[in-house]
């Protein structure tokens, strides 16, 4: 582990400083810091290969590029250290506020490309291939259903699933991000003369659902859509009535990195181990994960199940 002095002497850069309080808050690739801190990228790289060797940031490969954070181990002995540091660099570097701004600038540009991928499909999504989605997984999904249930489907897309669950739920609320899978999902409802689903407008990590008003929570295929799959998921537990459930269905880990640009994915995939840890951090209970699903042709994609259960003893903030 790095010593104290040697990390003293890191952050006593203003610059190094700024760096670390935006990777407190967010993963970010070079790309975005310079965006974020208007410097260049030799300058940027110097510093993070700097805070590396202090042993404060740590960096994962992600297509093309690195996303840095802040270090799991916190710099092991000097974790405390390190907090006290930051709380005292908001308050005095001049430019920190402004970077909170610039850094919230740039996560809306990444869910802008995700949702103008969205809204390029809407319309023929259920018609083109889409890694993950399969009747098989489904099938296994809707084997722990019982109905009548108040049902929430994120990341919804143009409903094909929603209107499946609305034939013997007590109702379905459709969300996803995309205003035009929204609109193309309400022309199909109103097609079919669905009255129990409701689509609405709104992302994974802010819910527009009220407090413990659902008794299901659905993510087919989509929580790897979101920014911060652990956000989505607290989100989830939020709105569930205490005894509700969760279902996930999503892909095992994979290396398929072209699925970033083919399908705008912001994650590819989870592991069983990692999917369980989120889960029981969310506040779910009686996890259980497994793998329902694998495709015969490559990449050979793998369907992940996870369901999680809301305890009626659990507290809510």
């Amino acid at each position: 582990m790095a010593s104290i002095v040697k990390i003293l002497r890191v952050v006593a850069d203003p610059n190094r400083l700024r760096i670390l309080l935006l990777l407190k808050g967010e993963e970010l690739s070079v790309a975005e810091l310079q965006e974020i801190l208007v410097m260049g990228q030799s300058t940027i790289s110097t510093h993070l290969s700097q805070l590396k060797q202090a042993e404060l940031v740590e960096d994962r490969r992600t297509g093309k590029s690195n996303l840095y954070r802040l270090s799991s181990s916190g710099a092991s002995g000097a974790g405390s250290l390190l907090v006290e540091l930051l709380d005292r660099a908001k308050q005095e570097i001049p430019e920190a506020q402004e970077d909170q701004a610039a850094r919230r600038q740039v996560l809306r540009k990444r869910q802008d490309k995700m949702r103008s991928f969205f809204d390029s499909v809407a319309g023929r999504l259920g018609k083109d291939y889409v890694p993950g989605k399969s009747w098989k997984s489904l099938a296994e999904a809707l084997l722990r259903l019982m109905p009548p249930l108040v049902i929430a489907d994120l990341g919804a897309g143009e409903g094909a699933f929603a209107l499946l669950l609305a034939e013997r739920a007590k109702k379905v609320i459709a969300v996803d991000s995309s205003a035009k899978m929204i609109e193309v999902g309400r022309e199909q409802a109103l097609r079919h003369d669905v009255m129990n689903l409701e689509f609405r407008l709104g992302d994974m990590e802010e819910i527009p659902i009220d407090d413990r008003s659902v008794d299901l929570v659905f993510f087919s295929q989509s929580l790897h859509h979101a920014l911060h799959p652990e956000c989505a998921l607290k989100e989830a537990w939020r709105i569930l009535a205490p005894g509700g459930r969760v279902v996930i269905l999503d892909l095992v880990k994979h290396r398929f990195e072209e699925a970033r640009e083919m399908y705008a994915d912001e994650w590819l995939g989870f592991s069983e181990s990692a999917l369980e840890a989120m889960l029981q951090t969310a506040g779910f209970s009686q996890v259980e994960t497994s793998v329902v699903h694998k495709e015969l042709e490559t990449p050979q994609f793998q369907t992940l199940l996870a369901v999680g259960n809301k305890e009626d003893s659990i507290c809510e903030e």
